[in-house]
């Protein structure tokens, strides 16, 4: 009997050790040091974005279905109206904001959110004209295929390329056992004809880029850009070099960078470095050729959400460097670069769960807490 149960006890063990792979994993890291935060505001509910009007007014979404104004470090009281119905459910809600490079022309603000009900759901993206705290002639662009039922992994941030398309991150519908039509739902991550799992692209009216990856071949959904991804939730292009920067949630561990480009698969949930969150491995391969190795895994989890490439002046010492939020490690990892390679990283330990992190126009970085009392924080020289 206690022969069998030390055998049973070594499998188990083994089958929980992370693989060997070609990317080295980040577990504690240095303090950043000479930063401070400054709060702007609180009170608010679950933030999920943050996005900056030309007035230097804020606009930020609440997960819960609010659109809502900070201007002047106070917190207006009455939320943006003329949001179209969301499905407000575990992660599900309203996500990423993001204003059209030309907002100041066209006043034209783009959103994603969890769309349907407990049965069939699905990530949505659309565009409105915001004026006189209402958005006005609202139009759903994109629904992500299939519906779910689960609600989980939505992603979901926005990005602007410099051609005037944008990037949605879109999640692969749920943890193990979610499924759908009899497949978990994660295994759609690496299927052509659905969208979840996915970065896709599109124009800024919704249309498909003619120049998208796979627009030519008939099995696959011409929207996608990339695929191969679990949860998406920190988008950000670099403005000298156009690199995209993507960091994404691990299962139990393995959350990954990786620099995205057109048309390659990023492995989920073939090759991955996370464990099923009742202990043993997804996959025992971490590499694969034909497939792209993140430039960082993070184990354990972080629970990677939004993401910044510093160019401001406040903080010379970090212009070019990645700055990553994470939820369960309630902190910001300092990322630092040599081209698209990962040369080293510190940490910027916040305390709360960090929903967002931004660039502001000012040149510091602002952050979101995701909390029933959520704060608007801004990072300044200590």
């Amino acid at each position: 009997m206690k022969k069998s149960f030390f055998l049973i006890l070594a499998v188990f063990i083994t089958a929980c050790a992370m693989p060997d792979g070609p990317v080295e994993t980040s577990d504690e890291v240095p303090e950043a040091e000479g930063w401070q935060t400054e709060l702007i505001s609180d009170g608010l509910v679950h933030p999920w974005s943050v996005a900056w009007l030309p007035d230097g007014s804020k606009l930020v979404s609440e997960r819960p279905g609010r659109l809502r104004v900070i201007r002047d470090g106070k917190l207006h009281p009455e939320p943006i109206r003329g949001l179209p119905p969301i499905y407000v459910s575990g992660q599900g809600g309203l996500l990423d904001i993001s204003l059209h490079p030309n907002f100041e022309e066209n006043r034209r603000l783009y959103f994603t959110f969890a769309y349907g009900d407990e049965d069939e759901n699905q990530t949505a993206v659309a565009k409105a004209i915001l004026e006189d705290h209402e958005l006005q002639d609202v139009e759903i662009l994109f629904f992500a295929e299939p519906v779910k039922s689960d609600n989980q992994h939505f992603g979901s941030r926005i990005v602007w390329l410099p051609d005037g398309t944008f990037l949605v991150s879109i999640g692969d519908g749920g943890n193990r056992p979610a499924s759908i039509d009899g497949i978990l739902s994660r295994e759609y991550a690496q299927k052509m004809d659905a969208h979840i799992g996915k970065v896709i692209r599109l124009n800024d009216d919704g249309s498909v880029p003619d120049d998208n990856p796979f627009i030519d071949d008939p099995t696959a959904k011409p929207e996608i850009w990339t695929l191969g991804h679990r949860n998406v939730q920190g988008l950000t292009v670099d403005p000298e070099t156009g690199y995209v920067w993507a960091n994404e949630h691990g299962s139990r561990g393995g959350d990954e960078l990786n620099l995205l480009i057109a048309g390659e698969n990023y492995g989920w949930p073939l090759v991955t470095y996370s464990r099923e969150y009742y202990g043993p491995r997804i996959s025992d391969e971490t590499s694969r050729p034909g497939m792209e190795d993140p430039k960082l895994v993070w184990t354990p989890a972080q629970a990677p959400s939004g993401l910044a490439i510093y160019k401001g002046e406040q903080f010379p010492e970090w212009k070019g460097n990645l700055f990553s939020g994470g939820l369960a490690g309630e902190q910001i990892r300092r990322i630092i670069l040599d081209g698209e390679n990962v040369i080293g990283e510190e940490s910027l330990s916040i305390g709360r769960r960090v929903r967002d992190v931004r660039l502001g126009p000012d040149g510091f970085l602002y952050i979101l807490t995701d909390h029933e009392n959520g704060e608007l924080l801004r990072i300044v020289p200590d």
